[in-house]
């Protein structure tokens, strides 16, 4: 079995190294981010992340705010794009709250590729609890970029900024 290799932060960052990582979901550089660490499983095609949620991200009682359920997901969907070496910006997503999804207990979320037809990359994410269970689910909508071309002026004013 091959060993899981780290999946942190944007493919962007990864040729500008100047550039800091504040995405919310899994920055480093962002104090107030969620601090996610996903890790590739290359022989299953998914990426993983462990995590526990504090009593910030909560919704109702006990329980998670939906929309950090959504955020989660999102990422996990997201980072799978990163085992075609692709970096894709989320055009659609849909997300089932099949249980509440608490707070402060060890969870876990799968995210793995569905289908892929040319720039568009759908992709599937799970919430787990330790028992196994499917605490949210979704399917999302990826369109693959380059992002040389997109993320072309912040490199700029980064090397500007010397």
């Amino acid at each position: 079995m091959k060993k899981a290799k780290a999946a942190h932060g944007h493919a962007i960052h990864a040729r500008h190294k100047k550039l800091k990582n504040h995405c919310f979901a899994c920055g480093k550089d962002n104090p107030d981010g969620m601090h996610l660490k996903f890790f590739l499983e290359e022989d299953k095609h998914r990426a993983v992340c462990n995590f526990t949620l504090s009593r910030r991200y909560q919704g109702p009682p006990g329980h998670s705010h939906g929309g950090i359920i959504a955020v989660i997901l999102d990422e996990a969907m997201g980072k799978v794009n990163k085992l075609r070496n692709v970096l894709a910006l989320t055009k659609a997503m849909e997300i089932e709250y099949l249980k509440p999804v608490p707070l402060g207990k060890r969870l876990t979320v799968i995210g793995y590729e569905k289908q892929v037809e040319g720039r568009k990359h759908i992709n599937v994410a799970e919430i787990v609890n330790e028992a196994g269970e499917t605490l949210a689910r979704s399917t999302g909508t990826f369109i693959a970029i380059d992002p040389e071309l997109m993320f072309a002026k912040f490199a700029k004013f980064v090397t500007a900024k010397k």
